[in-house]
């Protein structure tokens, strides 16, 4: 009875959306057709998870996994005060390794990623499609545009708390600390979502996973995940350090006073050397390859920014929470206070609080 309220929730939201679209235009209808084709299915396979628990042709490792979900579920809410409503108490098998591919896109000598409105979301500098084709087919209209583009697999999206999300087998051959942090990320979103600044509610949610999975290997962890974890997080931000570097040096050149063939070599000349500064990381790493898909691709403007926007204000977070003592309910509170402020004057204050 509850799986069909949520469906009927869902198609008057759909209806509402319809009617919007048919205001903007065939083309956004089209896009939007495959959002809302997509997101059904994501619901249309869900099923709780007490009842995969209760399944006998459920495997054991499954089963292991979906118990163990329901107990970090439990402690988002208990420990980290994130809303607790049904999400993540679902689960659903899409048979493929990607629930959206993500589009982004760059001007050839400017960082900014472009930006799409969107309903509900308001603007974010990307496009998500549900088949693998439909990005590509766009992010070719894009390059024939002149544009940097990059397409990203997504292993989970948030809802914003307009649905219960459902976990999906996307991600779910990580190890246990990064299906708790993915699960403390997407309740985050939940939990403070300001629209038309990815920048913010992207280091708000990071700030909370990193934070999130601390507290929870502190309590449920064992010394070998403590430490597993705490590689997989030193090698994170080493590759986001590198990336931030790269971007930084770019974003100086596009301001030069050069012509395009000057500053097209020269961009060229640091993308190769982005990709020597890998090589060395890895040999640091003792080989560790988790990035080598990344970095077979061609490393433009899009690729980057894509990666630098998620990361960029995480350590004038880290230091709110430290300000409210490790007060989740007070950080939130404190970061809803900033999310209430203009664009504007929202950047100004995370910005002297990042040089401060």
């Amino acid at each position: 009875m509850k799986l069909l309220f949520i469906r009927s929730v869902f198609m008057r939201r759909t209806l509402l959306l319809c009617i919007l679209l048919l205001i903007s235009g065939c083309a956004t209808l089209g896009y939007y057709g495959q959002s809302i084709g997509g997101q059904w299915e994501v619901w249309d396979k869900s099923r709780p998870i007490d009842e995969w628990l209760t399944t006998l042709d459920t495997a054991d490792p499954l089963r292991e996994k979906l118990q163990m979900v329901l107990e970090i579920r439990d402690f988002a809410s208990n420990e980290l005060a994130l809303p607790d409503n049904d999400s993540y108490r679902s689960y659903a098998d899409l048979q493929r390794p990607f629930v959206v591919w993500n589009v982004f896109a760059a001007k050839p000598f400017k960082m900014d990623l472009k930006r799409w409105c969107f309903p509900f979301a308001g603007c974010v500098g990307y496009r998500g499609y549900f088949a693998q084709a439909d990005a590509r087919a766009f992010a070719d209209q894009l390059v024939a545009e002149g544009l940097d583009v990059y397409i990203g697999g997504v292993t989970a999206y948030s809802t914003l708390g307009w649905f219960d999300d459902p976990l999906l087998n996307t991600v779910l051959q990580r190890s246990p600390a990064r299906i708790a942090g993915l699960i403390f990320h997407e309740l985050a979103h939940q939990q403070l979502y300001v629209e038309g600044d990815t920048a913010f509610n992207e280091g708000f949610a990071t700030t909370v996973q990193l934070e999130g999975v601390r507290r929870w290997l502190e309590k449920h962890g064992n010394p070998q995940q403590r430490q597993d974890y705490a590689q997989f997080q030193q090698r994170q931000d080493d590759f986001v350090v590198l990336v931030t570097r790269a971007r930084d040096r770019l974003q100086a050149l596009y301001a030069e006073a050069l012509d395009e063939t000057e500053m097209q070599a020269r961009k060229i000349a640091i993308q190769a050397g982005l990709r020597q500064q890998y090589q060395q990381m890895k040999k640091q790493w003792g080989g560790y390859a988790g990035y080598d898909a990344w970095f077979a691709q061609d490393l433009n403007n899009a690729q980057l920014a894509a990666v630098t926007t998620y990361r960029d204000h995480v350590p004038v977070f880290q230091r709110l929470l430290a300000e409210q003592q490790g007060d989740m309910a007070a950080f939130y509170r404190a970061c809803a206070a900033l999310g209430e402020m203009s664009v504007e004057e929202r950047g100004r204050v995370l910005v002297s609080r990042d040089q401060g």
